[in-house]
């Protein structure tokens, strides 16, 4: 990875900079020349982030959604804001509602009163204010708070990101190495269109760029649509590991959900289920109008090549399993 060598002044607020797609953005930022301000939680957790640019090239800074102020102070003087908040499933204060709906709009009128004309909101494949998931329909709530305050915004719809961090492809890894069976949820049908973490955050970086169509809803998918199941077994050729496949019915998985989600890290919650029945790819009229990655330039990577860079410790001799000669 390039170093940006010289920084080019402007100041870009990263909301949720120091998570999986958020430190990935900071890093497409860096690597441009843009100061970066990362506003997150907790700026004892973002010290990952320094070495991403040049010594004071990136500054956590702290910020909580449910906060006012401190999403005000968050924006003061930038150039740019960004948006990459977004939870798999609520935690205590960490609402749907708080951190989905509410604080999109929170992050938009606190631009606005900062001269910021229009932020870049990273949503989701699948928002819609009239699906059965609270997910879904939070992800819809917050495009729209922030359209209706910031017309000429740019929302970036990914369909589910993989890469290093990811919460699919580690997660089924990782139950791979202790169970005999994966759940093939609803029998494993619904339609992924899995996009690379990179690819995402460098389209944040084109709209940074003043590059894409203001008032745009773009959707971002990578370059093959896959079933679940064939993601699963995509992962099981990978890691060496052989499972059975165990076809869970939707009615079974959401009886599992309401009890497995009252478990801390739950593995699965009735919300997820609802969002299974879905699938997640890329409209045929965004491909239509060019309001892709391949649209706007990006040549998007695929699973076969990134995929073995970060799951070979999930094999059954580790990373260093392809060089054993017995």
């Amino acid at each position: 990875m390039g170093m940006a060598t010289a920084l080019n002044g402007k100041l870009v607020t990263v909301f949720g900079g120091s998570g999986f797609i958020g430190r990935h953005v900071v890093q497409a930022l860096a690597k441009r020349g843009y100061r970066v301000r990362a506003a997150v939680r907790r700026p004892d957790l973002a010290a990952h982030l320094q070495p991403l640019g040049v010594p004071g090239q990136i500054m956590p800074i702290q910020a909580n959604l449910r906060v006012r102020w401190s999403v005000d102070r968050a924006v003061e003087g930038a150039d740019a804001v960004v948006n990459c908040v977004g939870i798999l499933a609520p935690s205590g204060k960490q609402t749907f509602d708080a951190v989905q709906a509410f604080g999109p709009r929170a992050i938009a009128e606190a631009a606005q009163a900062a001269g910021v004309m229009r932020i870049t909101h990273v949503s989701a494949i699948g928002a819609d204010a009239n699906s059965k998931s609270a997910y879904a329909r939070s992800k819809a709530a917050g495009e729209a708070g922030i359209l209706e305050t910031l017309p000429d915004s740019i929302i970036l719809r990914p369909s589910i990101v993989f890469g290093p961090e990811d919460e699919f492809f580690n997660k089924f890894a990782s139950m791979a190495k202790l169970a005999p069976a994966l759940p093939l949820i609803g029998g494993g049908h619904t339609k992924f269109q899995p996009v690379y973490v990179s690819d995402v955050a460098e389209a944040v970086a084109l709209a940074v760029d003043g590059k894409l169509t203001p008032g745009t809803v773009y959707e971002l998918g990578g370059p093959e649509i896959q079933s679940f199941k064939q993601c699963l077994e995509l992962m099981m050729d990978i890691t060496g590991r052989r499972r059975l496949l165990a076809p869970l019915p939707f009615p079974v998985a959401s009886a599992m959900g309401r009890i497995m989600q009252l478990l801390p890290f739950a593995p699965i919650t009735v919300d997820q289920v609802e969002l299974l029945k879905t699938d997640n790819i890329v409209s045929e009229q965004a491909v239509n109008e060019g309001r892709t990655l391949t649209g706007i330039g990006i040549s998007p990577s695929t699973l076969r090549t990134i995929l073995p860079t970060y799951l070979g410790r999930f094999s059954e001799h580790g990373q260093y399993d392809t060089y054993r000669t017995t």
